[in-house]
């Protein structure tokens, strides 16, 4: 299946046809719709699985998580055992394990250590670069669909979000972003490979944007999903930071290292980008000594990032025969999710499923319900197909 993918019309007047929901939704999903109608329309609207169950006196069993993007393989048993041994010393600040850690992710990135900023996740090292670049407000220039984190916090400190739609193919449009970028921009942000879509913006035609404009804006790569790719590396922007480019990268240990509870992550930025970021808010202060030693352990252990690498591949592909199967046409992921088209409205869709004991997530793109289902273990992508198959088709 190519990268290009459009909605199918006649699965979707097929699957429509089944409904009674009381949902009007008008045949066919257009991705190549005219940007002008796009601009006037609220692209991406997320919506949380957990209104309604806030809702619920008694919430049904819910037996296959997959609404968090959580790897479900790990962590790895080194990183466990690390982690129980580290115990020991919680009564002890984690300063000089900070300094450790650091030292092995500089060494891994191929820069020196001031280069390199912890955080408990990343998420949490997008909000603090968003609070220290828009305290005086100014514009962000992101795609449409992102994630949401940093761009939500710079509008919290008034910033306009100045967003521009994913191509046809799901890929950032860049020279889309390059004509929004003016004197008020603070910061260009772009996900890569995309949450929630999953996709993947060719490299070299990323490379190139942000030579240019990493000289007129800073640019944050946000890197989580980028070791999920067969060879990440080759995708990653981290060799223009150590060219000297105002871009900053981040990663996670939440993801291919499956610590998304022990929350540690970090960015890699120029010293003067990190100076200016720790001028206001503090980085290790905010680290468990046990999250640390564990990431330190999940860094050494190859066999299990390879495997979670190779693990989440079969979940997606179980997930992409069981979806074309049933004539839902999804977007093709280099990720731990997958992003598909629905005939229902997000909310009851996540109900329905929910009383199934499956947790998904919904979103609207284009105007349109989106499903995106994360890669679980296989038993649990077959029980979301069955469930699936008993709530749409």
């Amino acid at each position: 299946m190519s990268t290009t993918t459009t909605i199918n019309r006649r699965n979707w007047l097929k699957r429509t046809a089944l409904f009674t929901t009381g949902v009007a939704l008008t045949p066919g999903m257009n991705l190549q719709a005219k940007t002008a109608n796009r601009q006037k329309e609220t692209f991406f609207e997320y919506q949380p699985s957990w209104e309604w169950e806030t809702q619920m006196n008694e919430r049904p069993e819910l037996k296959a998580r997959l609404l968090a993007n959580e790897n479900p393989f790990g962590p790895s048993d080194k990183a466990r055992l690390a982690i129980m041994e580290s115990v020991s010393v919680g009564n002890r600040y984690g300063h000089g394990d900070a300094a450790e850690l650091i030292s092995l992710i500089a060494k891994k990135e191929g820069v020196s250590e001031d280069y390199i900023m912890l955080g408990p996740g990343s998420t949490d090292l997008l909000e603090k670069t968003a609070i220290t670049h828009f305290i005086d407000g100014g514009n962000i220039v992101s795609a449409d669909p992102a994630y949401m984190s940093l761009i939500k916090t710079a509008m919290a400190f008034k910033a306009d979000w100045k967003k521009v739609p994913l191509t046809s193919d799901w890929a950032h449009d860049l020279k889309g972003m390059e004509k929004a970028v003016d004197g008020d921009t603070k910061l260009i942000y772009i996900c890569n490979p995309n949450n929630p879509t999953g996709t993947l913006t060719p490299a070299d035609e990323l490379r190139s944007f942000c030579k240019k404009m990493a000289d007129k804006a800073p640019i944050f790569v946000d890197e989580a999903y980028l070791e999920f790719l067969d060879k990440p590396i080759e995708s990653s922007m981290i060799d223009l930071v150590k060219e000297g480019k105002n871009v900053i990268i981040s990663r996670t240990f939440s993801k291919i290292h499956a610590m998304a509870g022990l929350r540690i992550g970090y960015i890699v930025a120029l010293p003067s980008t990190l100076d200016k970021i720790s001028s206001m808010v503090r980085s290790n202060m905010g680290l468990c000594v046990t999250s640390i030693r564990g990431a330190m352990a999940s860094m050494e252990d190859e066999t299990f990032q390879n495997n979670s690498r190779m693990w989440t591949k079969e979940s997606r592909e179980i997930v992409y025969a069981g979806l074309d199967t049933m004539g839902f046409d999804f977007v093709p992921s280099y990720t731990s999710f997958i992003l598909f088209p629905i005939d229902m409205q997000g909310q009851p869709f996540l109900k329905k499923m929910y009383e199934q004991g499956v947790g998904v997530r919904a979103f609207e793109v284009f105007g349109k319900p989106y499903c995106r289902v994360s890669m679980g273990k296989k038993e649990e992508m077959e029980m979301f197909l069955d469930s699936l198959k008993k709530v749409l088709v």
